[in-house]
């Protein structure tokens, strides 16, 4: 009969951040960030700032995609000897177009406990606000930067659903032009800067977008809601 005392495994939290104002933010998640051992941040200059307005003094690793590969391991190592780890990104739901999907899937592997909690995320305000049919939708998020970009682009031009892109200020307008060129004068909705001070909705159709596009130059997060292909229904 063995003596040694049974491996004793720890917790992986997901913790959702506000995606613009700070008030975003559910008790349960500030007291989780408060109770655990550690906090592992996309950027911790971003995430400094939302810690610092609660008051929250729990120590703070970086956890992103240039040093995922090792941080991962050295996380789970915390967690099989029974420490509490939040995970968060600089905004919104971790696990979401960012790199906590292979700590989640690492910890799955190692039989540890995980709990993500509800919170903030950018596409479902943008997807209820845009006004285009919400009963099905495809979540795309980024688009290729390159390879396989225009085979996407292509094969989603099928899709019956209503379809949500994330995209940054400096591709939007190259991302535009092609959804144009390839699907036409679809009905698509811009959303920029949710829930902060200069929130925007942009509503029209592609084209309408793509020539705002030519003239000005957005800033801040954009989710980009576009019609699903009509004419197989």
């Amino acid at each position: 009969m063995s003596n040694s005392i049974p491996e004793q495994k720890g917790k992986l939290f997901i913790v959702p951040t506000p995606i613009g104002n700070l008030e975003d933010v559910t008790i349960r998640s500030l007291r989780i960030l408060k109770e655990v051992n550690l906090i592992a941040a996309e950027d911790t200059r971003v995430s400094k700032i939302f810690l610092n307005h609660y008051e929250i003094k729990t120590q703070l690793i970086s956890f992103h995609s240039f040093n995922e590969q090792s941080r991962k391991h050295q996380l789970i190592e915390k967690l099989k000897n029974g420490e509490l780890i939040a995970i968060i990104s600089d905004a919104g739901t971790p696990g979401i177009s960012d790199p906590s999907f292979s700590i989640i899937d690492l910890a799955i592997k190692n039989n540890i406990p995980i709990e993500v909690l509800p919170g903030p995320t950018a596409l479902i305000p943008a997807l209820v606000i845009s006004g285009l049919p919400t009963h099905h939708f495809k979540f795309v998020g980024f688009l290729p930067h390159k390879k396989g970009r225009k085979n996407l682009i292509d094969k989603l031009r099928i899709e019956e659903s209503t379809l949500i892109f994330y995209e940054s200020p400096h591709r939007i307008k190259k991302t535009l032009n092609e959804l144009l060129i390839s699907w036409g004068f679809r009905k698509a909705v811009l959303v920029r800067e949710i829930s902060k001070m200069f929130e925007e909705v942009i509503r029209g159709d592609l084209n309408f977008l793509n020539s705002i596009s030519n003239s000005r130059v957005f800033k801040g997060e954009i989710v980009l809601i576009v019609e699903g292909n009509q004419e197989i229904s």
